[in-house]
C-alpha cells in the first residue's frame, strides 16, 4: 500500500523542504540528521502497511484473524482425540484405565464396547492418532493379560482447524445467518462434533409419507376396538398412543431432518461415530423434544454415507523400463486421489459423478506411462453417476 514511499523518496522529500541556502550533500551535517530519519519513517509505513493487512479477514495472519472471528462469536475448533477400539485377550480381563503404547504414542483405554472390546483414545490430539493399528504394548504390567490390538478407527482425531478453513468459516459467516435449525445452523453444529468432517442436510426426508394416509378410516377404527383387547399391556399401550395421535392429525413429516456425514477424514463414518452425533444433536430416547442441539420438534436422524466400492480396469502402456508390477502403487494412489478429493466435494453437490476422463488424466501424469484407453468402472465403460448418499471408495485396479 506504501510501496512507492521508499527511503529515497522519503529523503528526497525531506531534503526538498531544507533551504537550497544550506548545504544538503551526502555527508552535510543536514543529510547524516536526515538519512537516518527517513529510514525510520520508510520502517514505519511498512509496519503501518502491516496494520491495515491485519485490519482485514482476507488478508489477516492467523494471530488478528482469530481476533476477527471472535467479534463473529467464531473460535478455531481445537485438535481432538482420535478414538479406537481396542481388543484384548483374554476379553474378560478389565483393561478400563489402563495406558497402553504403539511407539512414542500413548493410549487409554477408557471403556467397553457393546459388541465387544474397548474403547480406546489417544492421549495426544490431533491426526497422529489416527495412523498406527496393531500391537500396543502396556505401559504398566498387567496380571494375564496375553494380548492388546488396536484394529479399528472409530473416530478419527484432528488437528487445529487450519488458518484458510477459519477464514472461510468467517467469510461464510456473512452469507446466511445460521438460526432456528436452518440448514446452515445444522451444518455448523454438527460439523463442529469431533470426528465430523462433512455433512449433507436433507429437510423432510421420509416425506414420502402421507400424513393423511395415517388418520384411521372408520374401517380401522372398528377394528381397533376389537383388537386392543387381545394385545398385552405394553404393546396395548403403544399401539394406543399410535392410534390416538394419528386420529388426531398429530403425525407429521414437517419436522423430520436426515444428517448424513462423513468423518474427517471424509471417510464414512463408523457407528460409533453416527451414534455420538445422535446423542449430541437429537437423543433417540428424546426424539424431537429439544434435548439435543436441533430446536425442539425436529426429529433428527443420522447416517454415514454410504461407500460404493469401484473396481478399475485400465489398458496401459508403459514407456521402456516400466510396467504394472513397478507402477501399480503410483496407479493406486492417483485413483484413490480422485477419489478422496470426491468425497471432500460430497457435501455440496447433489450427487457425485465418478470420471473417466478424470481417472485417466491422472494416470497419464505418473511418470513411465504412455497412454491408457478401455478404461472400465465396475465393469462398465461409461461414468459411474453415484446416489445423492453416496461416496466412491477405491475398489483395486487392474489390466
Amino acid at each position: 500500500m506504501f510501496e512507492e514511499l521508499t527511503y529515497e523518496v522519503l529523503l528526497k522529500r525531506m531534503l526538498g523542504r531544507v533551504s537550497n541556502k544550506y548545504d544538503k550533500r551526502e555527508g552535510s551535517v543536514i543529510w547524516d540528521t536526515h538519512s537516518p530519519t527517513a529510514i525510520e519513517l520508510k520502517n514505519l509505513y511498512i509496519a503501518l502497511d502491516s496494520i491495515v493487512q491485519e485490519a482485514y479477514g482476507d488478508t489477516a495472519t492467523r494471530e488478528f484473524l482469530i481476533m476477527r472471528c471472535k467479534e463473529r462469536g467464531i473460535v478455531p475448533y481445537p485438535a481432538t482425540h482420535a478414538v479406537l477400539k481396542g481388543e484384548f485377550l483374554p476379553d474378560h480381563i478389565d483393561v478400563t484405565g489402563k495406558r497402553f503404547n504403539i511407539g512414542q504414542i500413548n493410549y487409554l483405554v477408557t471403556d467397553r464396547l457393546p459388541e465387544g472390546g474397548c474403547k480406546v483414545q489417544c492421549e495426544a490430539a490431533g491426526e497422529e492418532g489416527n495412523r498406527y493399528l496393531g500391537t500396543m504394548t502396556p505401559i504398566e504390567y498387567i496380571n494375564g493379560l496375553v494380548s492388546a490390538e488396536l484394529t479399528e478407527l472409530l473416530i478419527p482425531g484432528e488437528d487445529e482447524e487450519g488458518t484458510e478453513e477459519l477464514r472461510q468459516r468467517y467469510f461464510s459467516s456473512f452469507d446466511v445467518k445460521a438460526f432456528g435449525g436452518n440448514v446452515k445452523d445444522y451444518l455448523e453444529k454438527t460439523n463442529a462434533i469431533p470426528g465430523v468432517g462433512c455433512t449433507k442436510v436433507t429437510r423432510v426426508w421420509n416425506g414420502d409419507i402421507r400424513p393423511a394416509e395415517m388418520i384411521p378410516p372408520m374401517e380401522v377404527e372398528t377394528w381397533y376396538g376389537s383388537a386392543s383387547e387381545s394385545l398385552p399391556d405394553s404393546v396395548k399401550e403403544w399401539f394406543t398412543a399410535v392410534y390416538t395421535a394419528a386420529k388426531e392429525k398429530k403425525l407429521t413429516t414437517g419436522g423430520s431432518v436426515l444428517l448424513t456425514i462423513l468423518n474427517s477424514a471424509f471417510d464414512t463414518a463408523s457407528q460409533e461415530l453416527v451414534e455420538t452425533v445422535q446423542k449430541a444433536m437429537d437423543p433417540e430416547a428424546y426424539g424431537g423434544e429439544g434435548y439435543g442441539l436441533a430446536p425442539i420438534g425436529h426429529l433428527v436422524s443420522v447416517k454415514s454415507a454410504e461407500g460404493v466400492q469401484i473396481t478399475v480396469k485400465i489398458k496401459i502402456t508403459f514407456d521402456h523400463g516400466y510396467n504394472w508390477t513397478k507402477s501399480r502403487s503410483a496407479i493406486e494412489d492417483a485413483i484413490n486421489g480422485y477419489f478422496s478429493e470426491l468425497r471432500r466435494e460430497w457435501a455440496d453437490t447433489t450427487a457425485l459423478v465418478v470420471r473417466i476422463s478424470q481417472i485417466e488424466t491422472r494416470i497419464l501424469g505418473i511418470k513411465g506411462i504412455v497412454d491408457v484407453e478401455d478404461t472400465m468402472l465396475n465393469d462398465h465403460a461409461e461414468n459411474l453417476i453415484l446416489g445423492a448418499f453416496e461416496v466412491p471408495v477405491f475398489g483395486g485396479v487392474s489390466e
